[in-house]
């Protein structure tokens, strides 16, 4: 028996394809066996054992895993034709193993329910509800604005320390709880990536490590980003792994904080994704909104947009490529694209519910 062993758990993969494919189609039970049952033990369990740790854990995990590989492959290179059966099982048995942990620890919430659904809300929505949903924000964040800066031309500059900020994060999840109690968020495990500078160049703001649930953070993003990108971080840790529900949570997160400057960049953030629907669908009513938001919310976003120009380089589409693809093996069929349909939730959500 002991012979076998390695090649059933080298392709056991073609199982456990089959079981996600399954699974895939009954989202109630991944729902509530996985989700809201299994999923919440295992991502406390990882918060306890990680979260106190200042530094990331999963960055140095995947520094040791990445460091071992490169080895294992140069130290096997010649098994590759002398005994290349072994040498395939080998790799396979990692592969095997890994994908068994990274669905098991997290990414079987691809499979969960929409939340759409989970809302009783509807997906879809009309130009004329987006519009209107628009200026809505425009209006909350305009006066977000005011609030903090006293003066429609100026920039919102954040007080306080990117420390400080993921230390605040944990408030607005506290009073979104009190509403939808499941995204209560306890104990913390939220950080710095300490591949900041790379993870930039790849065009990426942050990640969740599904092997430790920590929520990474990239340092350099501009402190006004902060308070949306590391709530977004926290959704995927509650097991929101789609992208598009993910800012919505975090939006709505750091919409209902307490901290103005929290409100503020949730407002603006909600308003940035509806702003770009609104140019995809009609240019002209776009062009009639612009001119209604505070010049200095606009000097906001030129801010991060200048932020990620100075990172641009030839090997970032490969990166969003790969990431892209990813995203569709993983039950998003639109990829990089289900971004955008965090504007649905929003205007759905807000025609039941007051801005």
């Amino acid at each position: 028996m002991r012979k076998y062993t390695k090649p059933i758990i080298a392709f056991s993969i073609l199982l456990q394809i089959v079981v996600i494919k399954l699974l895939a189609q009954f989202p109630e039970f991944v729902e509530s066996v996985y989700s809201n049952g299994i999923y919440i033990f295992i991502s406390k369990l990882m918060h306890y054992v990680f979260g106190w740790i200042p530094f990331s854990v999963g960055d140095i995990f995947y520094t040791i895993a990445g460091i071992y590989i490169l080895r294992w492959l140069f130290v096997n290179r010649k098994r590759i034709l002398k005994d290349t059966k072994n040498w395939f099982l080998d790799v396979m048995v990692a592969v095997s193993v890994g994908y068994f942990a990274f669905h098991f620890l997290w990414a079987f919430n691809y499979y969960r329910l929409p939340l759409h659904k989970s809302l009783q809300i509807e997906a879809d929505y009309t130009t004329e509800e987006l519009l209107n949903i628009t200026n809505q924000l425009i209006v909350k964040s305009n006066a977000a604005h005011i609030a903090i800066t006293h003066n429609d031309s100026v920039k919102v500059e954040m007080p306080y320390t990117k420390t400080e900020l993921l230390n605040l994060i944990p408030e607005g999840y506290n009073e979104l709880s009190k509403q939808f109690p499941h995204l209560a968020y306890k104990p913390k495990s939220l950080k710095r990536s300490l591949y900041s500078l790379p993870l930039t160049y790849m065009g990426f703001s942050g990640y969740l490590n599904p092997f430790t649930n920590e929520a990474q953070i990239d340092g350099l993003i501009p402190t006004y980003k902060y308070p949306t990108t590391a709530s977004h971080e926290v959704a995927h840790q509650l097991g929101y792994a789609a992208e598009n529900e993910a800012n919505f949570i975090g939006a709505m997160a750091s919409i209902n904080h307490k901290n103005k400057y929290f409100k503020y960049s949730g407002y603006t953030y909600a308003l940035q994704h509806c702003l770009s629907e609104v140019y995809q669908r009609d240019t002209t009513q776009y062009d009639m909104l612009i001119p209604k938001i505070n010049v200095g919310i606009l000097k906001n976003y030129a801010e991060v947009n200048a932020f990620w120009k100075g990172y641009q380089n030839p090997t970032e589409p490969f990166f969003k490529l790969f990431y892209n693809g990813f995203l569709k093996a993983n039950n998003q069929t639109k990829g990089i694209e289900s971004y955008n349909y965090v504007v649905g939730l929003l205007v759905n959500y807000y025609k039941v519910n007051n801005l």
